[in-house]
């Protein structure tokens, strides 16, 4: 069975949304599954923008078509999330989630990332988690029962090199946005497309 490569950006709700089926689908094919993360550079193509107190676009760098699209892609995903009991709120800014990420591969190295997965996921898009807080990432990393003492040393060294590798050779295979499927060449985007990924590794016909 071919393995299948995961790609997933903490600030992505579409990613948050298809976690279940990417659970679903390692354990269906025995554990031939493997999450990484991939980050969105989101202002070049939905525009940069943050937002104030009063809930209003301090950067003024969005045009109304891009307003549009962002407004139902949340739309979209809160029908989703309010369907299975979850929390989608937009964020106030565009986040930097290399941090989170690193943490995630640091959790991967260790061992079990599930707890911490879930933990930021659940927790950034009910606006109770600061992705770009190296303490903050310590202290999920902690909760979900992962020793954290070495975590500094990774986030400054080993860590951002790892994560550009894996962005690079996701790039190089054709990867744009999350969540997103590689099997072999085949890529896929979007989670709509699980079906098409279980039948191209044999779990559907």
């Amino acid at each position: 069975m071919n393995k299948v490569i995961h790609y997933f950006d903490y600030k992505s709700p579409y990613a948050y949304l298809a976690q279940e089926q990417a659970y679903r689908l390692h354990t269906d094919t025995h554990q031939s599954v493997e999450w990484l993360p991939y980050i969105l550079d989101i202002p070049s193509f939905m525009g940069a923008a943050e937002l104030d107190s009063s809930g209003q676009d301090s950067l003024h760098l969005r045009n109304d078509h891009q307003w549009r699209r962002v407004r139902y892609s949340y739309m979209d995903c809160r029908r989703e999330a309010n369907r299975r009991g979850l929390t989608i709120r937009g964020p106030q800014k565009i986040f930097d989630s290399s941090i989170a990420h690193i943490g995630f591969l640091y959790a991967q190295h260790q061992g079990d990332f599930r707890p911490y997965h879930q933990l930021v996921f659940e927790k950034f898009w009910q606006r109770q988690l600061n992705i770009e807080d190296p303490a903050v990432i310590i202290s999920v990393l902690e909760q979900s029962g992962i020793p954290a003492q070495d975590f500094m040393e990774y986030l400054s060294e080993a860590g951002p090199r790892e994560l550009t590798e894996i962005q690079q050779h996701a790039e190089a295979k054709g990867v744009f946005g999350v969540p997103s499927y590689l099997v072999g060449d085949e890529l896929f985007w979007g989670a709509e497309h699980i079906s098409q990924v279980r039948e191209l590794i044999g779990l559907e016909k």
